[in-house]
């Protein structure tokens, strides 16, 4: 396992008493509740929602099996700008008329599709992808943003991976609320 120390540096260790509570354990083949404390850990109220969503894509990215892509589209008017993520090189923008992501934000609910090509007006970034699970950030109620999960299996998201995903989610968008929306410092 790689544990982050308090400086951001990575380290193998096999001894977990060692490890204070500022560090969290990357566990390639964790399930997808033993993740709940390590995303509540990340979650440092003094750091900018930009570093969470960044160690938040990269915890879901390197811990969970048969992911392809994790990542974040950010609200801009009448599209999604893409924010922190892990994966292969992704779309950059993605109007809100077409796609998973912006059903997600224009029905403002989770969509978990089982099978995206089925699914009308996809928008493939990865070919590889056929399972996608999106779920809008809230802040104060409104659609900030949606965390965006794909993977090359087909019907890939259980029950379990919503809720973890739905959490993440709406911690992310308390985290943003009371930076006022802000992902950077003023």
């Amino acid at each position: 396992m790689f544990v982050c120390g308090k400086l951001g540096n990575f380290k193998e260790s096999s001894n977990e008493a060692e490890n204070d509570v500022s560090e969290i354990v990357i566990q390639t083949d964790a399930k997808p509740e033993d993740l709940i404390p390590q995303l509540h850990a990340i979650l440092d109220p003094t750091e900018p929602p930009v570093t969470t969503m960044a160690n938040v894509a990269s915890l879901f990215y390197w811990s969970l099996d048969a992911v392809n892509w994790v990542g974040f589209y950010i609200l801009d008017d009448d599209a999604l700008r893409l924010g922190p993520f892990h994966g292969k090189p992704a779309c950059t923008m993605l109007a809100l008329e077409e796609g998973v992501c912006a059903a997600a934000v224009r029905e403002k609910r989770m969509m978990n599709i089982p099978d995206v090509i089925n699914f009308d007006g996809h928008i493939a970034c990865d070919p590889a992808s056929r399972s996608e699970l999106v779920v809008p950030i809230l802040v104060h109620g409104e659609v900030w943003g949606v965390l965006d999960i794909d993977s090359p299996v087909h019907k890939r998201f259980s029950l379990v991976e919503e809720r973890l995903f739905t959490e993440a989610a709406a911690l992310i968008g308390a985290h943003l609320e009371a930076w006022k929306g802000r992902i950077f410092p003023a």
